[in-house]
């Protein structure tokens, strides 16, 4: 299994307070890797404007890095600011690291006339194009993320050694929100694509199981002609894509997502107020339905955070915390590294039937039920 840790707050805090949950639950992974995703951006040394974009990545060699700026110059970006991370090479295990890459642009300006989400499909464009020239020479760059107010950072490696290794816990990059995952190369070879969180258009997700339905949902996404359903070096990219599929092309709330992917039996949509539509839509997305046990957690771009688990219930999660500060954990010593000074009885975790919402004001946790009525459009 793999071990998951999220953290949410409304003060900015260090992403290395995450990796000690980690390391806390470290006998659930190998230490082959390491993802971190970080929405509510602060830097110390930095002004940010969370309007402007984000990349994130890895520039493997010198020529990588300057295919980076030229492509990003052609496209009319313009860098802002470029972090530095502290980094100890010497404690990196990969010896083909020139350069990490978080570095804030302000967007073409032949993007003001654009709408937001014709801002955001250019973004998601560019995105891919930096990671298809990476992969045209060589995999010498890779790029995880081009969005407003995320970073997202990868490499192999024991989680909280590769935090000291990038100086994290010098506090000079902080975040509103923090994923992290420990993962446990079961099925595929090191690839840092294949390290959750995974992203797209706003949307991460990260996973603690395995998706044996992952071949079928996987060309049905890719036949859908979307550009951002690409890639699939992990099984458990599809929980992202499907995620995205819900919110942004079907307009469908949040609650839909898991009637999605672990649909009601038809006895339980009989006696739901929204079974006939429940059912149409269960008809219609039938190739996205999972098979676990898998736990997912996932943050949308206003800071909204999930947690659903599918029906076998076989990868443990547990949420706990206070207003304006929660935590997700595999474990429940996970969340205590995080926030150990919450009231551990009013600790949740959620059955095969639960979603779990931690809204963006973050002073309480909903738990909704499949059985309840949910909006059947997104609130405006």
């Amino acid at each position: 299994m793999c071990r998951l840790a999220m953290k949410t707050a409304n003060k900015p805090f260090s992403p290395f307070s995450v990796l000690t949950a980690m390391e806390a639950m470290q006998e659930g992974y190998d230490g082959s890797g390491l993802g971190l995703l970080l929405r509510g951006l602060e830097f110390t040394d930095y002004k940010y404007n969370q309007e402007d974009p984000v990349l994130s990545g890895i520039a493997h060699t010198e020529a990588a890095l300057s295919r980076l700026h030229a492509i990003m110059n052609e496209r009319g970006f313009v860098l802002k600011y470029d972090h530095e991370f502290d980094t100890d090479m010497s404690k990196i295990e990969a010896k083909d690291r020139h350069k990490y890459v978080l570095r804030v642009f302000k967007k073409p300006e032949a993007w003001n006339s654009l709408t937001k989400e014709q801002t955001e499909h250019e973004m998601m464009l560019t995105r891919l194009a930096l990671r298809a020239d990476g992969e045209a020479n060589n995999g010498d760059l890779t790029a995880f993320s081009l969005w407003p107010d995320v970073a997202m950072i990868k490499e192999v490696g024991w989680p909280l050694g590769v935090g000291e290794a990038l100086g994290l816990e010098s506090g000079r990059i902080k975040s509103r929100v923090c994923m992290a995952q420990g993962r446990q190369n079961t099925n595929w070879g090191i690839n840092l694509y294949a390290c959750h969180p995974f992203f797209i258009e706003g949307i991460a997700t990260m996973t603690n199981g395995e998706n044996t339905a992952f071949l079928p949902i996987k060309d049905w996404l890719s036949g859908k002609g979307f550009p951002g359903y690409i890639g699939y070096q992990s099984d458990s990219e599809v929980f992202a894509h499907i995620l995205h599929y819900v919110t942004n092309q079907l307009k469908l709330p949040l609650q839909a997502y898991k009637h999605v992917i672990t649909p009601l039996k038809n006895s339980e949509l009989s006696a739901h107020p929204q079974g006939d539509f429940l059912r149409g839509l269960r008809d219609v997305c039938r190739r996205l339905i999972i098979d676990g046990p898998n736990a997912v957690i996932g943050t949308l771009a206003d800071e909204t955070t999930i947690l659903v688990m599918d029906a076998k219930k076989m990868r443990p999660a547990t949420v706990g915390g206070k207003p304006g500060e929660w935590a997700i954990a595999s474990e429940m010593c996970g969340v205590d590294a995080m926030i150990p000074d919450r009231d551990r009885s009013k600790d949740f975790q959620p059955m095969r039937e639960h979603t779990i919402i931690i809204p963006p004001d973050r002073q309480e946790i909903e738990i909704w039920s499949q059985f309840d009525q949910f909006p059947l459009t997104q609130a405006a």
